[in-house]
This record gives C-alpha cells, structure tokens and sequence, in this order.
C-alpha cells in the first residue's frame, strides 16, 4: 500500500491490538515491585523467588504455541478477545492467591494469556499497517509493552506501604486495563488478510479501502489472494526453504534478545539496587526511572524505525548494550558497584534497547514471514523467546547471588555482542517491504547460498 493512508483509522487499530502489549508488560512486570514483598509473605529462597518470577513466563511458552495454531482457524480479533478475558481471571486469581502453589498456578494460567497476546498483537499490527507505516506502527506494541511496565512500576510505588497485602492490590490492578482491552477489540475488525484467507472478499475489500483508499485496496486484496495457497496447518508448510531459512533467523533472534538480559533488569531492578546499596523504598523509586527511561527510549524508536531501518538498530542497540554490561562487569570487579554509577549503567542499557532492540524485534519478527503460514510460523519464534526469557528469569536470582555478578554481567555482555554479530550476518532489511515481496528476499538468499562456491 502506498496510496492515501487513513492514519486515524490505522492509528486506533494499532493502538488497540497494542494494549495486548500493555497486558503483556503489566503482568510480566508487576511483580518486580511484588517481589519483595512476596519473599517475605511466602518465605522465599532463590530458586522459590525465580519460580514466582518465571511461572507466567512458562504459561506464556504454552499461550503462545496455542494461539499460533488457532489463530489461522478462529482469526486475530476472536483470539484477542479471549485473550483480554482471560487476563482478567487471572489477575483476580492472582491476588486472592491463599497459598503460594495457588500464586504459582494463577501466574502460569495467566501465562497463556501474555503468550497469545505476544503472538497475536504484533500479527494484528502488522497486518493492518500500510508499508510505509508499518515500522511506526509495530513500535506502537513495544511502547505498549513498555507503557505497561511503567504502569506496573507506579502501582508499585504507590502501593508500597499500604499494608501485609499490599502485593495482592497490586496484581489486582490488572483488571482495569484488562477490561478496557476486551471492550476496543470487540470495536475493532478483523484483518484483511484473516479475511480473504477464509473467502470474506468483500468485508476485505471494505477494510482496505478504509486503510488506504479504493485505488490501493482492489491491488492488495488481489496480492493478498495470490501469497494465500490455502489453509496451512501443517509443519511441513514451514519447511519451504524460504520459510526454513526465515524460522532459523527469527528463532535465533528470539533466543537472544532474552539472554542479552533484559528481562533480568526489568523484573529483577529492585534486587539489583538493594545489591547495590539501595533501601527498599530508593530501589523501588529507581525502578520507576527504569520504567521511564523505557518508555521515553521507545518513542524515539518511534520516529527512526522507517526512517534508518530494522537492520542498523538492532545493531547500534545491541552493541550499546554490550558497552553498558562491560561497564557493570568493571564497576564489580573495581568494588565500584554502588549508588548511581550502577543506576546510570542500566538506564543507558535500557535506552539502547528500548530505543532499538525491542522495538524492531517484534516489528520484525512478523513482517519477515510469508502471509500463507504466518500464523504458524510466528509460533515458532514467539515460544522459542519465551522460554529463554523463562529460563533466564528463572536462573538469574541464583547466577547473580551464588554464581556471581562478574560471571552473570559478562555471559550478558557477551551475548550482547552475539547478537549484534549475527544481525549484521543474517539478518534482512525490511523497510518498506511489502509482506507479499517478503518471502522472495529469503529464497534468494538460499539461491546465492547454494550457487557459492565450495
């Protein structure tokens, strides 16, 4: 699409699919301010604390492959309203929680729905947005995530001193947005390729022309058409060598980007500055400038996304963190780690990933397969991120307190640099690109790749 673009209509479309985004980042984020409060409800060690932590990101592996294999059966908009349903029992399970096995059950349940928002949401996105907008428009589902976990940060801080069960007020919260979600999406159409993928060619049609004018609609329906040979539900479809080669790159992308140690500093902040120094209620209090920092970081990546491209971010946000993790690992081995020197590390950390490493991972990672088996196919990445974010969460109380804060700041740090290395390598350029044209970038590459010389 490249005609008269209704950037209202396609504005209030993202902006509604990325409150999944929101949910995603309220729930995995909410109890980062919990947490010590949990520790001490429930008596907790290490291994029990990253269990509280990790046991929604295992429901999230689960939701995840669910929704990709149901969402080209029953489309994005259905999925997405049992989604919001869904994040609104938990969270009420979640806070009424009478033992910790209970807590541990409600977390992974609610797990499901984080999992299937963090497939469909992006899917959603990207499948409504023109190509001359579709960068802008997928960053609207990580300032979503980070708009979340900000959220979550104040609920915490204002939450803090309101009593022995102040963490249950705190995930009970989770039901507002929740709610506000299940109402705008149930406003909201579904997608025009959902929509010719089962024969409704006119409601298609309608959509489109909406989108982005007559002229272009007819055009795209008819590229639409022509990219969708059918319905594929099996796995065999995603071993098409032009898919093969795209499932290898997102998958390795979406290992990556967990064990370069985001998720660490976004749930774990307030142990990390209580290691540092900090009291409870100044370690709470940094949270929050974490919170902002994401979120100021990711309107940036707002305005640059279609402008410098995926490819050149992930690289500049991948080595900025590198940098920052080296710092941290000299501030330990001076003695230095202390006060705000670590605080300003792990601002700038955050920025360069909020700033370039989130946003393009979930812009990318749907634009980069074939419509035909897209919704398959993102199940593919999506569970593959979430189960290193479980096991990386899960871990890292341990790996920061008995293995060690050198070991765990440079095995980051090194993947880090893992990751920008394999970007510059393997990955495309997207900018622009329509979905359609896609899927002939990856068999061109595995052309070249068989016609080199031995």
């Amino acid at each position: 699409m490249t005609g008269s673009v209704n950037l209202r209509y396609v504005t209030f479309l993202g902006c509604t699919a990325a409150l999944g985004g929101l949910l995603f980042g309220f729930d995995v984020a909410i109890i980062t301010g919990a947490g010590p409060f949990l520790i001490r409800h429930f008596a907790l060690g290490d291994i029990s604390l990253g269990w509280a932590f990790s046991s929604l990101l295992f429901g999230c592996v689960l939701g995840s492959f669910l929704a990709g294999r149901t969402t080209d059966r029953l489309g994005r908009k259905r999925m997405l309203a049992w989604v919001a349903l869904l994040f609104v029992a938990t969270s009420i399970a979640t806070a009424l929680a009478p033992s910790f096995q209970f807590f541990i059950i409600a977390r992974f349940v609610g797990g499901l729905a984080v999992g299937g928002a963090s497939l469909l949401s992006p899917m959603y996105v990207s499948e409504v947005s023109p190509p001359s907008i579709r960068g802008r428009m997928g960053t609207l589902y990580q300032l979503s995530i980070t708009m979340g976990i900000l959220i979550s940060y104040c609920i915490n801080y204002l939450l803090r001193n309101t009593g022995s069960n102040n963490w249950r007020w705190m995930f009970l919260t989770g039901v507002i947005p929740s709610a506000l979600f299940f109402i705008l999406i149930a406003l909201a159409p579904e997608t025009p390729r959902f929509l010719v993928r089962v024969g409704r060619m006119r409601e298609a049609l309608l959509l489109l022309e909406r989108i982005a004018g007559a002229e272009e609609a007819h055009g795209e329906v008819a590229a639409i058409a022509e990219t969708l040979h059918g319905e594929h539900e099996s796995w065999q479809d995603l071993m098409r060598p032009g898919v093969r080669r795209a499932l290898v790159v997102s998958a390795c992308l979406a290992i990556l980007i967990h064990v370069s140690g985001v998720n660490t500093i976004i749930d774990y902040a307030p142990s990390i500055f209580q290691s540092a120094g900090w009291k409870v209620d100044g370690a709470l209090l940094s949270t929050f400038l974490v919170g902002v920092v994401n979120v100021v970081f990711t309107l940036v990546a707002f305005w640059v996304i279609d402008r410098y491209g995926r490819k050149p971010l992930y690289i500049v946000g991948s080595t900025g963190m590198a940098l920052t993790l080296a710092g941290l690992l000299i501030t330990v081995l001076a003695g230095r780690f202390h006060g705000p020197l670590v605080l300003v590390l792990i601002l700038t950390y955050l920025a360069f990933f909020s700033a370039c490493v989130g946003p393009v991972f979930w812009t990318l990672v749907p634009e980069i397969f074939p419509n035909d088996v897209r919704g398959l196919a993102m199940t593919v990445p999506v569970l593959t991120q979430w189960i290193a974010n479980a096991m990386v969460v899960l871990l890292f109380p341990f790996a920061f307190h008995q293995i060690g804060k050198e070991a765990t700041f440079a095995f980051l740090g090194l993947m880090s640099l893992t990751q920008a290395i394999f970007t510059w390598r393997m990955v495309p350029e997207t900018k622009n690109k329509p979905l359609e044209e896609i899927e002939q970038y990856w068999l061109d590459a595995v052309r070249a790749r068989s016609t080199q010389p031995v």
